[in-house]
């Protein structure tokens, strides 16, 4: 059945709300920047996301014939990987956080979000114009 979402809206919300995890994962480290023994920790999801998308380094669908279909990308079924590399350690100050790392990953994080935010915007306004005008 034809659906009057775009294609990729269930890819969207999943990486938008894979994206909101990454920036409570920052949040965590760095309001614990200050406990002792306390490693920072990473969410990881980019290789997972292009695996399951099936695409290659370059960003591009593989497909061994030209004629082939891409396969479809399924949602439901797709998570991040918390990576909690903590590893206790008596040399103090070598588990803290790097504050300066973690804000740029955060204002990555930020940006790629607010970018999503935007195409996801973008679709429904078509939507949106497709039903406000298709009466007159």
């Amino acid at each position: 059945m034809k659906s009057m979402y775009p294609d990729n809206i269930a890819l969207l919300g999943k990486v938008m709300d894979l994206r909101l995890d990454r920036q409570n994962v920052v949040m965590t480290n760095l309001a614990n920047q200050d406990v002792p023994s306390f490693k920072a920790r990473r969410l990881e999801f980019e290789k997972e996301l292009q695996s399951a998308l099936d695409l290659d380094e370059r960003g591009k669908m593989t497909r061994t014939s030209g004629s082939h279909l891409p396969s479809a990308f399924s949602a439901a079924g797709f998570q991040g990987n918390l990576e909690m590399g903590w590893k206790p350690r008596v040399v103090a100050g070598l588990d803290s956080v790097d504050m300066d790392k973690e804000m740029s990953i955060m204002a990555k994080n930020t940006l790629m979000y607010n970018a999503l935010t935007d195409i996801t915007k973008r679709s429904f306004e078509g939507l949106q114009r497709v039903i406000t005008e298709g009466g007159k």
